[in-house]
């Protein structure tokens, strides 16, 4: 269930499949923004003006309206609340998105761009608030004119639920401008400061219109109350429990709305946090809130190019020096210094380059010698060594170090052998003789603090090499110290057998030569 959730998250973006895709075309977006935008203002300021008609005069007692009062809010309620529609979608509708018609349009928002889209739902909540103003205005001084009982009820209903449509109003325009909203904070520094009044300023602000404004209301008629003899207790406990359920029912909302904004971004840093962790560092956030929450997002994003330059960096090391040497100066386990170990070393030489390479145009001595390289690497690999050394057209490789290997003796065998066979098959044009030897050797960096490389230097690098020279002159091309041999498993063993005892340039004594089986 966690994981769909994750999922439906992913393909969502912006927190909700309404707002479309992060990469959605410039057309898609505005007609998205203006049918959301202009959809969810008229609701939210036409719920508004039902909720305080209804209220004030069903709800709140108070003696009959005359025939005269109820015709003139039935002119005047539709009148002003279609204007201030009108308003409110067409102009700022068409405000907003002439603002941000650089969004619209796919062109890179300068600051100033930047700071009119992030400042487009405070414009907007602003506008919405004049008209409510007006309207309580308005609507007051006709009671007053027309039955001034009704006068403060009136003017704190309209007042009130102004103020609670304003808090929805601006955290709907919030979320329709999100998509608008990534473009213009795309590559921000991190570094910035939150726009606006931050996380804890907004949920101060949201308190006091879902929750601060109507509990104001309530203390104004209670004091009201207390002042007018003539106020019976029956119109001040309904005013009470209407403005409490104002508080309950819209304060719940704005809390609910205000949640929302702070959550969603969250979810998307928490989902792309999962991605990462298995793997994905090519997942990227929008930013889309101007506050601490958008410098969340802003920071996981830099957070994730600073991993994936890490890990090019780590796999560029890795392809010189090996993986496991890579993993081993990344966890800090290679110093400057070497140390004494008992491996198992592979040396492998072209026959005849040369000659080769004066027959043969570059490009064709480059891709031979690419596909010999490729044959060698990948068994190397294979069989848990490292290849320390590309020596023109040579190759080092190491069983042992720098990671342990329990029969690095008998997986060198078993490399030189597949090697042999594969170099024969898949590189015809030319031959390599392979050497295998075991001994003692300084393994460990060597050069300067500055500027130094893995490498092992002893007896058995020298061997192999010397041991190299002479397999070219065998069948198959594939020689070994056959003390290599003795030091193998039994698996890697059984297939070799002594070949003859040789005296290798620079040692006193003879070494004794294995060949493998071959194979009927």
């Amino acid at each position: 269930m966690g994981d769909r959730r994750t999922d439906v998250r992913r393909r969502n973006p912006f927190g909700s499949r309404l707002l479309g895709a992060a990469d959605q075309s410039a057309r898609a977006l505005r007609i998205r923004v203006q049918v959301l935008l202009t959809a969810l203002l008229v609701t939210t300021n036409v719920v508004g003006a039902v909720l305080v008609f209804v209220i004030s005069y069903f709800v709140v007692p108070a003696p009959r309206p005359s025939p005269a009062t109820v015709l003139s809010l039935a002119i005047a309620v539709p009148v002003y609340v279609a204007a201030a529609v009108v308003v409110g979608a067409a102009v700022g509708t068409a405000t907003t998105l002439r603002a941000l018609r650089w969004a619209t349009t796919g062109t890179a928002p300068d600051d100033d761009d930047r700071r009119t889209a992030l400042r487009v739902p405070l414009r907007l909540t602003l506008m919405q608030a004049g008209m409510w103003l007006v309207a309580t205005a308005l609507f007051t001084l006709l009671a007053v004119v027309l039955q001034p009982s009704r006068a403060l009820s009136t003017g704190l209903t309209v007042g009130i639920a102004g103020l609670v449509s304003c808090g929805v109003a601006h955290l709907l325009t919030e979320f329709t401008l999100r998509p608008l909203a990534a473009r213009a904070l795309a590559g921000e520094s991190v570094s910035r400061r939150p726009r606006g009044a931050g996380v804890g300023g907004r949920m101060v602000l949201f308190w006091w219109l879902g929750t601060g404004a109507p509990v104001v209301g309530l203390l104004v008629a209670a004091i009201v109350a207390l002042t007018d003899d003539g106020t019976s207790l029956v119109r001040l406990a309904v005013t009470a429990l209407v403005l409490a359920g104002v508080i309950l029912v819209f304060g719940f909302l704005l809390t609910v709305l205000n949640a929302r904004s702070v959550v969603a971004p969250i979810l998307s840093v928490h989902d792309a946090l999962l991605d990462v962790e298995r793997g994905d560092l090519d997942r990227e956030v929008p930013v889309y809130d101007g506050t601490e929450l958008g410098l969340l997002q802003s920071g996981f994003n830099q957070m994730v190019s600073g991993l994936r330059e890490r890990e090019h960096l780590r796999d560029l090391f890795g392809r010189h020096v090996g993986r496991d040497v890579a993993r081993a100066a990344a966890d800090g386990e290679v110093e400057l210094g070497g140390e004494t170990r008992v491996v198992s070393v592979v040396f492998v030489d072209l026959v005849g380059s040369t000659t080769y390479a004066e027959a043969h145009s570059a490009t064709e001595v480059v891709q031979v010698l690419n596909r010999f390289f490729a044959v060698v690497v990948d068994e190397v690999d294979r069989h848990g060594g490292l290849v320390n050394k590309f020596i023109g057209d040579a190759v080092l490789a190491i069983f042992g170090a720098p990671v342990e290997l329990d029969d690095h003796a008998g997986a060198a065998l078993a490399a030189a052998r597949t090697m042999a066979a594969r170099l024969t098959a898949e590189v015809p044009e030319i031959g390599a003789g392979i050497g295998v030897a075991t001994g003692e050797v300084v393994a460990g960096n060597v050069g300067h603090q500055e500027r130094f490389e893995y490498t092992v230097i002893g007896d058995a690098v020298n061997s192999a090499a010397r041991i190299t020279d002479l397999a070219k002159d065998v069948d198959g091309r594939l020689l070994a110290a056959w003390h290599t041999v003795e030091s193998a498993g039994d698996d890697a063993s059984s297939g070799w057998r002594r070949h003859a005892s040789v005296t290798l340039r620079g040692r006193g004594g003879e070494t004794e030569l294995a060949v493998p089986y071959q194979r009927s």
